[in-house]
């Protein structure tokens, strides 16, 4: 039997005035769900900085516990696909959001919302892909399945610092693409040339002339993680035919720029939504990350902390100042 009650960071707003802290939670705290899953690790996103920050935009209502992603053993089913014991991975659809999430002991979720471990991937090693793996490699399945291949040329990875970017960088690299990190932060240049990287460019190069419809034309295809004037700068340069995945707005939900690309040029434009994508997707891609797509990150873009450190790193994170990935694990007690 679980017990009664378990540790998880919860984020109060209120007034303005945000507050994050440990505390003891008890699982008549959780809503009602199909699978009470003991959590072992999750990881911090650019979403669950946003939701400790008391971004209506993520989480309506607080106090709340945020994590998107999750990973642990399965306490107690009430669906008959899942027994006690079964090791899952919980991320997207809700989870984090308006429901609590990872960063709590446990979470109880629909039985949909769970898929399970891939056996040749360990618990961190899956939370070290989390969702921005996963996004990363559902956008590579869209730009496959709209014809790319390493022969097409070059392509942009955006935000290349984040979560998504290095693993991105990292998954086209594996397979054989000529990848172009752009980045503000050049001092890490020589990380994503370990990533596989074969240039890297400064992301300011993007935003220039940005009063002009068009640019010359450069990408076969790009994977912008940053939106606004850096997603608007990355389509404006795309080759003839060439492919733009968007999947994030760390820069800006806005998108300012003409129609001309799109007609003059045929460039299209791909949107990736990591968090509601269908549950046989999930389970093909985590196989993929397990298998013949999986990918390592060099220790130096690896952060590892307990509860007690997140809140530093998701300030790093609202600042800017965080790079590679960011594991949490989950203790027994506060």
């Amino acid at each position: 039997m679980p017990p009664t009650t378990f540790p998880a960071l919860v984020i109060h707003a209120a007034d303005g005035h945000i507050t994050r802290r440990l505390e003891t939670r008890n699982l008549d705290d959780l809503p009602p769900g199909d699978l009470l899953v003991r959590v072992d690790y999750s990881s911090l996103n650019y979403k669950d900085a946003l939701s400790a920050n008391g971004n209506r935009g993520v989480t309506r209502h607080y106090p709340h516990t945020p994590g998107i992603d999750a990973v642990g053993t399965v306490a107690e089913s009430r669906d008959p696909a899942w027994q006690p014991g079964d090791a899952v991975i919980v991320s997207g659809y809700d989870l984090g959001m308006n429901t609590p999430g990872g960063y709590g002991r446990y979470i109880r979720v629909p039985a949909g919302w769970a898929v399970p471990l891939p056996r040749t991937l360990d618990p961190f090693q899956a939370m070290l892909l989390g969702t921005a793996g996963f996004t990363a490699a559902l956008a590579l399945e869209k730009l496959h399945a709209a014809g790319l291949t390493p022969a097409a040329g070059e392509v942009l990875v955006t935000g290349a610092s984040g979560g998504v970017g290095t693993l991105a960088i990292a998954l086209l690299a594996k397979l054989g693409y000529h990848v172009v990190a752009a980045t503000g932060k050049p001092e890490l240049a020589p990380l994503f040339r370990d990533l596989g990287a074969a240039a890297i460019i400064a992301r300011d190069d993007l935003t220039r002339d940005a009063h002009k419809a068009l640019l010359s034309q450069r990408w076969a295809a790009a994977l912008d993680t940053v939106g606004g004037p850096i997603l608007a700068g990355v389509i404006k340069s795309t080759r003839a035919n060439g492919l733009v995945a968007a999947c994030g707005n760390a820069a800006s939900p806005e998108l300012a720029l003409t129609v001309y690309p799109f007609i003059l040029r045929g460039v299209s434009l791909l949107g990736i939504d990591a968090a509601n994508c269908s549950l046989e997707t999930r389970r093909a891609l985590w196989q993929k990350l397990a298998g013949p797509w999986r990918i390592e990150l060099p220790d130096t873009l690896v952060t590892v902390t307990d509860l007690a450190g997140l809140p530093d790193h998701i300030e790093r994170t609202l600042q800017g100042r965080q790079a590679g990935r960011v594991v949490v694990t989950l203790p027994d007690t506060p």
